[in-house]
């Protein structure tokens, strides 16, 4: 008919708009405003200390670990660099000194990265640091090593320094607004840019990275009839506390109930993302982490992956977490004052005896000198 025909244009040209609307929305959101700043800030906060607390673990095995002291020596890591295109600061001297030296500034490193000073430059170093470590040792390295050099990398394009850090301090007491120029503006679009790619990229690879862990368990024998977590408490090389592997083997319901939540969470978890169910399934997630590093003797790789998972709390639920410290904070401080009010007023007021008492005896009678008068 030829009265529908106008119609069906115009239906044609609003899907038309609207697509260019969204496209033009995702790009303004792309270009103009940095997101997930405080989750930056705490996969900044969270991994930096993670090295930090990793390296001084380590630091009475530091030698025959990475030093020139280690059974894989610095020869033995040049040829496989040669083969995986890996390098490392480490390999470029075998002096001991030189080595104590990458040593101490790989700490300094993790913390400056950590507290957030000149995070521009900190983060490349951090990145430099984590690499070389991790090539150094690579047979030494488990999933957890992975996640981290990645991570490292991935952070060095964002703006992880804008929350919670010396800078954002630094920059909130200068209070000095830069001149809106075209470079200044320039500068600012590629820095949001980089930084909202780097957080997506980060979001994906942790949903890669559950998504095919949990595929990959689905075409596992032992992880469909639920008897895979038995045969990980029985392994000796993952039984730091044998009683606690031993007891909850002897719970078969447990052990299969385990198995299969465990699938079912890594499987669902890219497609949660988006909904509030994803906050019940982070909160699975933490307790599965917690298990694996309780259990299987394997904390750092669960420190990894709980850090990573923090990419997926929003914003609000940082602020929340800061402002209620903030309030915590304040009213310790006025109880601590008012205790102090106190301490320095009630005992003038209080604690001062009668004038009775503090009569000196020349202002009293003694029973001798009533006696001698009579």
């Amino acid at each position: 008919m030829p009265g529908l025909e106008p119609t069906g244009a115009h239906t044609t040209e609003a899907n038309k708009r609207r697509a260019f609307d969204r496209l033009s929305a995702l790009g303004t959101a792309l270009t103009e405003q940095p997101v997930s700043l405080y989750a930056a800030a705490a996969l900044r906060i969270g991994y930096g200390l993670f090295y930090l607390v990793f390296l001084l673990t380590e630091f009475s095995h530091r030698d025959e670990i990475w030093g020139p002291g280690s059974p894989w020596t610095p020869s033995l890591a040049n040829q496989l660099f040669e083969q995986t295109g890996w390098a490392s600061i480490l390999t470029l001297s075998d002096n001991r000194v030189y080595f104590e030296a990458c040593y101490v500034g790989a700490i300094l490193t993790s913390a400056l990265f950590m507290f957030g000073w000149r995070t521009r430059v900190t983060s490349i170093l951090f990145a430099i640091v984590v690499g070389s470590f991790h090539a150094r040792a690579v047979y030494m390295t488990d999933g957890g090593d992975n996640l981290v050099i990645l991570m490292a990398i991935y952070l060095v394009f964002t703006a992880c320094g804008r929350r919670w850090s010396l800078d954002a301090r630094r920059n909130r007491l200068r209070a000095r607004p830069d001149a809106a120029s075209g470079w200044v503006l320039a500068r600012q679009t590629l820095t949001t840019v980089l930084h909202n790619c780097a957080m997506f990229i980060i979001a994906a690879q942790i949903c890669i990275l559950y998504g095919a862990a949990g595929f990959y368990k689905v075409h596992g024998e032992t992880w469909g009839n639920g008897t895979a977590l038995h045969y990980v408490l029985n392994q000796e090389l993952f039984r730091p506390w044998p009683t606690l592997s031993s007891f909850v083997d002897s719970l078969p319901l447990l052990v299969a109930v385990v198995c299969y939540m465990t699938v079912l969470l890594q499987v669902a978890f890219p497609f949660v993302l988006f909904s509030r169910i994803k906050y019940p399934v982070l909160a699975m997630m933490l307790g599965m982490h917690l298990g694996i590093a309780v259990l299987m003797g394997l904390p750092l790789f669960s420190a990894a992956m709980i850090i990573a998972d923090a990419v997926f709390l929003p914003d609000r639920f940082y602020r929340f977490v800061a402002d209620t410290w903030q309030q915590s904070r304040t009213a310790n401080w006025l109880v601590r004052r008012r205790s102090q009010i106190r301490w320095h007023k009630v005992p003038r007021q209080l604690m001062r005896p009668p004038r009775e008492s503090v009569e000196t005896p020349a202002t009293q009678p003694s029973d001798d000198s009533a006696i001698a008068g009579k």
